[in-house]
């Protein structure tokens, strides 16, 4: 048996599991197995933790199986497992991830659902870009928020649109190691639509470094301004980057514990990261 927990943040879900746990399970194959959603728990991805002194550090594997640098609304989702007896209204945790050492202060909570803003680190590669697609040009700004992503601009696509762009995108040649692909919107300077295709997983309800990489995309050559509110199907959260880095602030919340029965694929164990 493997414990669990599972957390939300905007409808962006995601499983919990210490790594003392699953030492010696394969952990590619658990994530597909717990994350599936008519067999399994479901999710959109498995996040592996220890703790350590000052919060925790993790590795997350997408529903696919493929290992991801960082999410930001996993990233909070742990934060919020982490506190969840702490009674204190403002604390301070870190988190180390594969995407670098994230900071998060918790602002307030509210029955069971708890605000962090956290720091996600300044964007890097940010560039324009024109990609050779199925007979068209595709315009995009790319970037690094921990991990690549890849945004349009423009008008919010239909649903056909959305599947397709976001599919052909996420594994194009152009992207060796895959691409989150997101679609923003600037409504007016402070507010800022989005839809989201997550590499490894596809369409989700929300995105933490999709919502603060549409941001930065938006605010760079879109006219939105360096803080906005980013509105996904799932929510909206608040996205600034300032001069010292991008900064997300939403909520997470703590759905269940349990237990999982099924006996997991058994491989090597893996580390956990440094946050380097």
């Amino acid at each position: 048996m493997i414990g669990f927990a599972k957390a939300h943040a905007y409808g962006n879900d995601f499983l919990y599991v210490r790594g003392a746990e699953v030492a010696g399970v394969r952990l590619d194959g658990l994530a597909r197995e717990m994350c599936d959603r008519q067999t399994g728990i479901g999710a959109d991805g498995l996040i592996v933790y220890e703790t350590t002194p000052g919060g925790a550090a993790m590795r997350l594997f997408n529903a696919d199986g493929g290992s991801a640098e960082i999410s930001g609304n996993g990233v909070r989702g742990l934060a919020a497992l982490l506190a969840l007896h702490d009674d204190h209204l403002s604390l301070n945790l870190t988190v180390a991830t594969a995407g670098g050492i994230k900071q998060l202060t918790r602002l307030a909570r509210d029955a069971t659902r708890q605000t962090f803003r956290a720091e996600m680190g300044a964007p890097e590669g940010l560039r324009q870009a024109s990609i050779a697609l199925a007979g068209e040009t595709v315009d995009l700004v790319l970037l690094s928020m921990g991990n690549p992503q890849a945004v349009l601009l423009g008008p919010l696509p239909s649903d056909d649109r959305f599947r397709f762009l976001g599919s052909a995108l996420e594994r194009h040649p152009a992207f060796p190691e895959g691409t989150n692909v997101g679609f923003a919107y600037v409504k007016e300077p402070a507010v800022v639509h989005v839809r989201i295709w997550e590499r490894g997983v596809g369409p989700t309800l929300s995105s933490g470094t999709g919502s603060c990489a549409a941001l930065v995309a938006a605010a760079a050559y879109g006219g939105a301004a360096r803080k906005a509110e980013v509105i996904a199907p799932g929510g909206g959260q608040l996205v600034e980057w300032t001069e010292t880095g991008v900064y997300l602030t939403g909520w997470a919340e703590v759905l269940c514990q349990g237990e999982w029965l099924r006996a997991p694929p058994i491989s090597a164990a893996t580390a956990f990261p440094s946050g380097s």
